[in-house]
């Protein structure tokens, strides 16, 4: 019979606190592995969304504030944009790159986004874009897969797979928006749900799509001709009298169109004047987000408009050293000294067990073993106490972020993968073979000298 069969056997003997003893290890292993797999999906969900973005352009203020609002949906922005940045600056500020005669020589693509109301549903965001959207990479090598079609006409809507589920939406479901959030007021508008996003474990998941033309026809979405004169002076635009007068004229024609009950087609009777438009962000991409192009660009944008561009993966970046990195230290720290408070439970269950036990290993001795022997056999059982309970752990962890993984879908929208492997998992085993040598080796040395005829007379 070898080592680990006598160990074993001798566990068994004691197999109510060899259990809770391993036990103990799997808790604390459970914990760890749990952590690691939480927070390998948390960074890899925050460090995706960024994929395919060169810059992101939004108000001037926090760069923070812009990312976590224009990639996961978290808050709303500050202010908006005139229509004139997309169109005029953006166009402007690639030609004063040294060297460039065409805005198309640096920027592949920009796609507005517009956002602020809420669905009366769940009260999920809604974000207006054009079907461009759909044609990036949400991740690293992943496009968007869809039921039904992209929101092409004016109150078309495309809605991510989460809203689907908790709202029962399908193709053809028609809703409303609220204005400016929960508290707002309801708009008479219908958008009716034409595709579904497929999941994508981003923040697109809970978002609402709805076409940006189909979101300015929205009563109250287009800005007042005086406020619009305004803002558009605030940023430094020129606007004449004739200008004016062309852009209070436009939207008199605009504000008499009534909304309700209408049939919101692919044609909308009253196109909204483009002074009148305002963006929330502007995704942009250059030629390559690796140029030099997309930092030259930014700063251009930077310096002389009264916006914001900055790189959204290195904003991410420092909100993952910031927070989430500190976070996931603290737990493995604290998982760990669980681990740890295991390791001396089992030290203390085996050597408790010594005194017991002086007799069987004498006999043991008696019959032919040697001093080495019967250390390794106590060795062993550290060993397996630890490997045992460690395997349960590894079970159990990723049996806990099963459970766990639909409330984290419903809370964060972010999916978890329960059977997701971290690299940091094969640590764990090296560990504690360690830590069972540790804590057997002081058991071990007391049968090491256990004294035959002392404790066969006794």
């Amino acid at each position: 019979m070898n080592l680990l069969a006598i160990a074993f056997k001798s566990l068994k003997q004691r197999a109510l606190s060899s259990s809770l003893t391993a036990l103990s290890v799997a808790l604390g292993i459970m914990l760890v592995v749990s952590v690691l797999v939480v927070n390998s999906v948390v960074d890899n969900t925050f460090n995706q969304k960024s994929v395919g973005v060169s810059l992101l352009v939004g108000p001037r203020g926090s760069d923070l504030g812009n990312v976590l609002s224009a990639v996961y949906r978290i808050g709303k922005p500050a202010e908006n944009l005139p229509w004139r940045v997309l169109t005029e600056d953006l166009p402007n500020a690639a030609m004063r790159i040294g060297g460039v005669k065409d805005p198309a020589d640096v920027i592949e693509w920009m796609i507005p986004m517009t956002m602020g109301d809420v669905t009366q549903e769940g009260s999920f965001a809604v974000l207006g874009t054009t079907p461009k959207y759909f044609k990036m990479e949400y991740a690293s090598g992943k496009r968007f897969q869809k039921k039904g079609n992209l929101p092409v006409n004016s109150f078309d809507a495309l809605i991510g797979s989460q809203v689907a589920r908790e709202n029962g939406w399908d193709v053809g479901s028609q809703f409303s928006l609220i204005h400016g959030g929960a508290d707002g007021h309801v708009h008479d508008e219908k958008f009716t749900v034409v595709g579904l996003l497929a999941p994508t474990g981003t923040a697109n998941d809970v978002t609402v799509f709805v076409n940006i033309e189909g979101f300015f026809l929205i009563s109250g979405h287009e800005k007042p001709p005086e406020e619009a004169i305004t803002r558009l002076q605030e940023f430094g635009y020129e606007v004449t009298p004739e200008q004016q007068a062309v852009i209070r004229d436009a939207a008199g024609g605009h504000d008499d169109h009534d909304h309700a009950g209408h049939d919101h087609g692919s044609h909308a009777p009253h196109p909204v004047p483009d002074d009148l438009k305002e963006v929330s962000f502007i995704l942009v991409r250059t030629k390559s987000s690796a140029s030099a192009a997309a930092i030259m660009l930014a700063s251009e944008i930077n310096e002389g408009m009264r916006a914001q561009a900055v790189n959204p993966i290195i904003v991410v970046t420092r909100l993952m050293k910031l927070f989430v990195g500190n976070t996931k230290k603290l737990l493995l720290i604290l998982t760990a000294l669980i681990v740890v408070v295991a390791g001396i439970g089992i030290f203390v269950s085996i050597y408790n067990s010594m005194s017991d036990r002086k007799r069987e290993i004498a006999i043991m001795r008696a019959l032919g073993a040697s001093r080495v022997t019967v250390f390794s056999i106590i060795l062993s059982e550290s060993l397996l106490l630890c490997l045992g309970g460690g395997i349960l752990g590894l079970l159990m962890g990723h049996g806990l972020v099963v459970v766990a993984a639909p409330f984290i879908e419903s809370q964060a929208g972010i999916m978890v993968n329960p059977w997701s492997f971290d690299v940091m998992e094969l640590v764990l085993f090296p560990i504690l073979i360690g830590m069972a040598t540790l804590v057997g080796f002081l058991p071990g040395l007391t049968a090491y000298r256990t004294d035959v005829a002392d404790s066969l007379n006794n």
